[in-house]
């Protein structure tokens, strides 16, 4: 039997595929500091931290962060029951720090939805454990200093995993799972009228799910994701022609990183800034061996892919920024903490804020980290 492998990836700079056009290029570097941990949600004495949550900025100053899932009573590798939560939080930023203001409780458990930071609050698309509520499009926004959430319309599919953006007053939907099911269907959402409209594909897989994705330069980019293997190639949307076209895979120095799991923001209107993501290689052997193997290799493989320390998966720890105009991928270095997936990533002003998500297969953190860009 093939044992449990661990493939490491080079961080170092790639310098392919450049252009003669200047673009911005002014982050020199990131340093971290704890935040602060995200409190127990009702009914529990301790938070165990939490993956695919709800996540957005509101007015320059609040962080809404919510739902997500963990394994809190028996461990994933002992067949643990999966728990979704209902419990949606009010973050303020002060400096580094990440102060609760006000916590609530939905109606539905969420998770795994797609969130969309607009100027009216923060949108979340699909994601909950309710069959009939998995559709949903909710708008959770700040009033008087209060959390406010509220059901705003429906969309004609389920969706999980799949990533969202905001352009013009309609959300442009992208991936995941759609009605259960992986997808590469692209969708318009209009925020006014509340009516979808399909559009061309996402090119590549027909199945794509957890890609990351950003609006830049006017153009809208998608990169990794993937099913039962792991991807690393990139498109980008031209919403004048209605064409997807190829762009740079990602990579550092030749080496390709999978992005699945992974967060974004976005850093200026040419660049976005990713954290996370699984090793490509070793999802790609999980998904293999995990529905192939039986009996005692199973088990044997089952020790020792769920038994490893954080640091031994390889997870993504580069802090990647994707520039538009150069179409390539340069790092900022390394995150301090282990590298998340399914974490809150948020952006407000020179801070970067990552908030939980899974550490390894089946275990989350409740810290959340505060990245201060430092500036050339």
């Amino acid at each position: 039997m093939k044992k449990f492998a661990l493939v490491s990836i080079i961080s170092i700079l790639a310098l392919t595929g450049c252009t003669n056009v200047k673009a911005p290029n002014v982050e020199k570097k990131i340093t971290w500091e704890h935040a602060g941990n995200l409190p127990a949600q009702k009914g529990f004495e301790k938070n165990y931290g939490v993956a695919g949550v709800m996540c957005g900025v509101v007015s320059d100053k609040y962080i809404i962060v919510g739902g997500g899932a963990n394994f809190p009573f028996v461990p994933n590798e002992k067949g643990g029951a999966k728990k979704t939560y209902s419990d949606i939080y009010l973050l303020e930023a002060n400096g580094t720090k990440l102060t609760t203001v006000d916590h609530i409780n939905w109606e539905n458990e969420i998770g795994y939805g797609a969130s969309v930071t607009t100027k009216d609050g923060v949108y979340y698309f699909g994601g909950s454990t309710n069959p009939e509520a998995d559709n949903d499009v909710l708008l959770a926004k700040v009033v008087d200093g209060k959390l406010s959430v509220e059901k705003v319309g429906d969309l004609p599919f389920t969706l999980q995993n799949g990533g969202a953006v905001e352009k013009d007053g309609k959300v442009y939907i992208y991936a995941g799972k759609q009605n259960g099911k992986g997808s590469n269907k692209f969708w318009e959402y209009d925020l006014a009228t509340k009516e979808a409209k399909e559009l061309a594909p996402v090119p590549g897989a027909e199945q794509r799910t957890q890609v990351v994705g950003q609006i830049l330069n006017g153009e809208l980019y998608v990169f990794s994701g993937g099913s039962s293997v792991a991807y690393t190639d990139g498109y980008k949307y031209n919403f004048d022609s209605k064409e997807w076209t190829r762009v740079a895979d990602v990579e550092l120095d030749g080496e390709g990183i999978c992005l699945l799991g992974a967060g974004s923001v976005k850093l200026n209107e040419s660049e976005m800034l990713v954290i996370g993501g699984f090793n490509r290689q070793l999802w790609n052997d999980a998904n293999h061996f995990l529905g192939t193997l039986k009996g005692k290799e199973l088990a044997e493989y089952k020790a020792g892919y769920f038994g490893a320390e954080p640091h031994q998966y390889n997870w993504n720890r580069n802090i990647l920024v994707y520039n538009s105009v150069k179409n390539e991928w340069r790092t900022l270095g390394e995150i301090p903490f282990d590298a998340p997936c399914g974490e809150g990533l948020a952006i407000i002003g020179d801070k970067v804020y990552s908030i939980n998500g899974e550490i390894k297969p089946g275990v989350r953190t409740d810290r959340m980290f505060t990245g201060t860009i430092i500036r050339k």
